[in-house]
C-alpha cells in the first residue's frame, strides 16, 4: 500500500512497473542492465482515490496520461534500478499529492471606491495641465 496522504492510498498491485534498458551514461553496462523504470498507473480504473482528485491528476499529467487514462512515469536518472524505482515512485506520490490539494477559490473583483476614483481622476487632471504647459510659448518677443 502506498500512502500519499492521510485519506488517499493507493494498493500496490494497481501500480505497474516493467523495466527497459536506459540510454545515457553507463558503459558497458548500460547494454547489459535494464536500469530504466516505467510505472504505470490506471487513474480511470482506480477505485481509492476521489473522482475530483482523479480530473486534476489527469490534467496535472498531461502528455504522461494515455487516452485510456493510464498515468506513465518513465524514469532513468540513476544508473540502479532500484533508485529508478524509488525515483518513480516519489514522481508518483509527488503528482497526487499535488492533485489532491483542492484549487484556490476564484478572485472576487471589487469595486474602487469613491475616494480612490476621485484621487485618480484628480491626478489625471493636474498631469493634463503640467503636459499642456510644455507647448511653444508664444510672447510678444519674437522678431
Amino acid at each position: 500500500m502506498v500512502f500519499i496522504t492521510p485519506k488517499i492510498s493507493v494498493p500496490d498491485d494497481e501500480l505497474h512497473e516493467s523495466f527497459v534498458r536506459a540510454s545515457g551514461a553507463g558503459g558497458q553496462n548500460v547494454n547489459k542492465v535494464s536500469s530504466a523504470v516505467e510505472l504505470r498507473f490506471s487513474i480511470a480504473n482506480n477505485w481509492t482515490i476521489p473522482y475530483d482528485v482523479k480530473q486534476r491528476l489527469t490534467k496535472l499529467g498531461g502528455r504522461r496520461v494515455t487516452t485510456e487514462g493510464e498515468l506513465v512515469l518513465f524514469v532513468q536518472v540513476h544508473r540502479t534500478q532500484e533508485m529508478n524505482r524509488k525515483a518513480a515512485l516519489e514522481r508518483f506520490v509527488e503528482l497526487v499529492r499535488k492533485a489532491a490539494e483542492p484549487p484556490p477559490p476564484p478572485r472576487i473583483k471589487t469595486k474602487p471606491t469613491k475616494g480612490g476614483v476621485r484621487r485618480r481622476l484628480e491626478g489625471k487632471a493636474i498631469r493634463s495641465t503640467i503636459k499642456s504647459n510644455r507647448g511653444k510659448v508664444s510672447g510678444e518677443d519674437e522678431d
